[in-house]
């Protein structure tokens, strides 16, 4: 693939990629993309969004905004959509794309180039090659080499399940682009290696928390997964993340301590930069305060979504044991409960089985509708970045309970020459005890609360604004732009008033129209094939 030349002229063109976020799902790690891409209405943005299978397919809960021309999703859980009628010839790759295909596997020395340029240019089937010859001879010479205390068969096809979504990551039709801004490595950053060396794409990868650190600990608490196979998904994990921190012209990270962790798990240090989240502190600012069903409750609110990962199973048995030492306390939990629908109901029969007073659910609401009658904030999660939650609290001069992960010591004491104080309490995970004390001594004791408060809104103001994101991206946006002699103006990029844009958008249709005939006539013919059999 050659890569199209430029106008000198055109607005610059990146393409954004997210894994299992924007534009799905609400908060976090998605309001940070929306932000982003709001901040450059200048730039035209391509939107390649990860996400597990086609039961997502569009449903879209972010309005695209006028300067994004697509939306390109890729399934990790998908079929192999080769139509073209079998060969028979038995599938081979040569001897550069059998190396390549045998360093991954082994995983020494990986050579990720062949491979991209295989998968980006050869025409083939995934299920040829995952069940041909040549990968059931990589796997044996991995199986003999690392892992033979195992079964061969249970080894072979857990290889194959590992491989399935990298090799339709790899796959995907790239859109072309400027720069590759991926907002973590796994997947994502292939996806931006990949573009790296098939167009000489400029490519930024930004770290919200560390990737293959983060699917480590899941992995490690997994029960789907056991024994050496548990190693061979955390070692998948940590080599595409390498590729992603080698390929990288730069890498950010929201704190110090990730910078840290991005340079000992390989990336080198010379493309590292911390670029701290940044909010938007007059949306926070004259918010309504508290009304009169309120009464004299201490209102502990958590801007969160209902999933394992937020650990409100915590957080309300630790609301249940304050509840009983201070009556006026009352837990808000405001999120949607539909991304893990178990876990959700899981919470709400806890609350209902222990009789927990005043904990409310409110689902998926306008933040600003309800932050101002709020006391305080709270997370209980076991992993986190650096909390957008906690920093829009802090704009509405709201203090804030927080677990130690992520970068939420840094916000509750302050980091360098940051004077302002504590804003919050900092707890240990999963520590019951702790998270009730700290939602009694909010209660019990109100000028601290308020100096805590006042505390987060100055740093906030001091450090996290959006305006000193914007900053920060403009200048790495603008170099990127300059090395790829892409002249950077102010002109606004609307989609609906280029004819570029038009026709982007026309080819959006027909390709959603392709793809929706394919799944049908797919899903016939698999029909008609079952029928046969029976």
């Amino acid at each position: 693939m050659a890569k199209k030349k430029k106008n000198p002229n055109d607005h610059m063109r990146v393409a954004i990629v997210a894994e299992g976020c924007y534009p799905y799902v609400v908060g976090g790690v998605s309001s940070w993309v929306h932000s982003v891409i709001q901040s450059f209405p200048n730039v035209e943005f391509v939107v390649v969004a990860i996400v597990a299978n086609r039961s997502l397919r569009g449903k879209f809960v972010y309005d695209m905004l006028p300067n994004v021309t697509e939306v390109r999703e890729l399934y990790l859980e998908d079929y192999d959509w080769y139509l073209k009628k079998p060969s028979t010839k038995r599938f081979k790759v040569n001897k550069e794309v059998y190396g390549a295909l045998e360093s991954l596997v082994l995983n020494k020395d990986v050579q990720w180039d062949p491979l991209f340029h295989f998968f980006s240019e050869e025409d083939f089937s995934l299920n040829d090659l995952l069940m041909g010859e040549d990968f059931l001879n990589v796997a044996k010479d991995a199986y003999y080499l690392q892992y033979n205390q195992c079964t061969f068969a249970d080894f072979l096809w857990t290889i194959r399940s590992i491989y399935l979504p990298l090799f339709l990551t790899m796959k995907l039709q790239l859109p072309e682009a400027d720069l590759y801004h991926c907002v973590a490595t796994g997947y994502a950053g292939v996806i931006g290696s990949m573009a790296k060396v098939i167009y000489d794409s400029g490519l930024l990868v930004s770290e919200h928390g560390i990737y293959s650190r983060e699917r480590e600990e899941e992995l490690i608490k997994a029960k789907w997964v056991k024994g050496i196979y548990k190693n061979i998904w955390i070692d998948q994990f940590k080599k595409m993340s390498i590729v992603a921190y080698n390929k990288a012209d730069k890498v950010t990270s929201l704190y110090e301590y990730a910078r840290e962790l991005q340079i000992e798990l390989g990336c080198p240090e010379v493309k590292t930069e911390v670029t701290p989240n940044g909010i938007n502190t007059q949306n926070f600012a004259d918010l309504p305060g508290k009304t009169a069903e309120d009464g004299d409750f201490i209102n502990i609110g958590a801007v969160l979504r209902i999933t394992p990962i937020k650990d409100v199973k915590t957080m309300i048995r630790a609301f249940a044991f304050a509840k009983e030492k201070q009556p006026k306390l009352k837990l808000w939990l405001m999120g949607p409960d539909d991304e893990d629908p178990e876990y959700a109901k899981e919470c709400f029969d806890m609350v209902e089985n222990l009789k927990i007073p005043d904990v409310v659910f409110t689902g998926r609401i306008n933040v600003r509708e309800y932050l101002g009658r709020m006391d305080a904030t709270i997370l209980t999660s076991i992993s986190e970045g650096q909390p957008l939650t906690i920093l829009e609290g802090y704009a509405a001069h709201k203090p804030t309970i927080a677990t130690d992960v992520g970068n939420c010591r840094g916000l509750i004491y302050g980091e360098g020459s940051d004077k302002f104080g504590p804003a919050g309490i900092l707890t240990h995970i999963m520590n019951v005890e702790e998270v009730a004390q700290a939602m009694i001594d909010i209660a019990n004791k109100p000028e601290q609360r308020y100096a805590m408060g006042e505390a987060g809104y100055q740093r906030v103001m001091a450090r996290y604004r959006i305006e000193h994101m914007k900053a920060t991206y403009r200048e790495i946006y603008e170099n990127f732009a300059a090395k790829k002699m892409v002249m950077w103006t102010e002109e606004v990029f609307d989609v609906r008033n280029t004819s570029e844009g038009q026709k982007a958008l026309e080819e959006g249709k027909k390709a959603a129209l392709r793809e929706k005939k394919t799944t049908e006539r797919k899903g016939k013919n698999q029909i008609k094939q079952k029928a046969g059999r029976g």
